[in-house]
C-alpha cells in the first residue's frame, strides 16, 4: 500500500523539500501551505495534493484534512513543518508578534495534532514527525521568542510520544 503523508508549511524550505523527496520515493503527499495559490502549483505538477492549510485556523486545518483524507483515503504520516522565526530583542517585540510566533510554532502543532489523532487512532497508528529545531536544544542571543516555541515543541513532543505510544501513534522529534 502506498504511504500518505501530510506537510504543513510546504511551501518553502524545509517542507518543499520534503515534499519533494517523499513524493520521489512514491508516497501520496498533501503538501499544504496558507496560500496554494502560489508555490503551491509547481508542487501540484508533479502530482501533488495541495490543500489551504493556516495552522492558527483550525477550521482551515480540519478542510485540510477532509480533502487529504477524501483524496487518499487516510493518512500515515503528519509532518509538523509550518513555523518561522521572530528574531530580535525580547523588549522590542509587539504583543501581536510574540502571540504570531506562538501561535504558529506552538499552538499550531498542536492544533494539526489535535485533528490528526482520531485519524490515527481509527486507522491503528501513524506517525507524527515534529520539526523542531536545533533551537530547541541549545540558545543564541535575539532569538528569545523563537527558542521558546522550540523548546515547548520539545516537551510538548516528547510527553506527548509516551500518551500516544498505546495507540501505536509515534511522535519524533528533527531537529534541524
Amino acid at each position: 500500500m502506498t504511504q500518505r503523508v501530510l506537510i504543513t508549511g510546504a511551501s518553502s524550505g524545509i517542507g518543499s523539500a520534503a515534499a519533494r523527496l517523499f513524493h520521489d520515493r512514491g508516497w501520496r503527499v498533501a503538501a499544504t501551505m496558507r496560500d496554494p495559490d502560489g508555490a503551491g502549483h509547481a508542487l501540484r505538477q508533479l502530482g501533488m495534493l495541495c490543500p489551504r492549510l493556516d495552522v492558527t485556523q483550525p477550521d482551515s486545518i480540519a478542510a485540510a484534512f477532509e480533502e487529504t483524507l477524501s483524496a487518499f483515503g487516510g493518512i500515515d504520516v503528519i509532518v509538523n513543518n509550518a513555523g518561522y522565526a521572530l528574531v530580535g530583542p525580547f523588549e522590542q517585540a509587539t504583543p501581536a508578534q510574540i502571540e504570531r510566533q506562538y501561535a504558529t510554532n506552538v499552538t499550531g502543532v498542536m492544533n494539526v495534532i489535535r485533528e490528526a489523532l482520531p485519524h490515527f487512532r481509527n486507522q491503528g497508528g501513524g506517525i507524527i514527525l515534529n520539526v523542531s529545531s536545533i533551537a530547541g536544544r541549545a540558545a543564541f542571543p535575539f532569538m528569545s521568542l523563537y527558542h521558546g516555541t522550540k523548546w515547548a515543541v520539545e516537551g510538548f513532543s516528547e510527553s506527548l510520544y509516551f500518551e500516544l505510544r498505546p495507540f501505536n501513534i509515534q511522535v519524533k522529534i528533527i531537529e534541524p
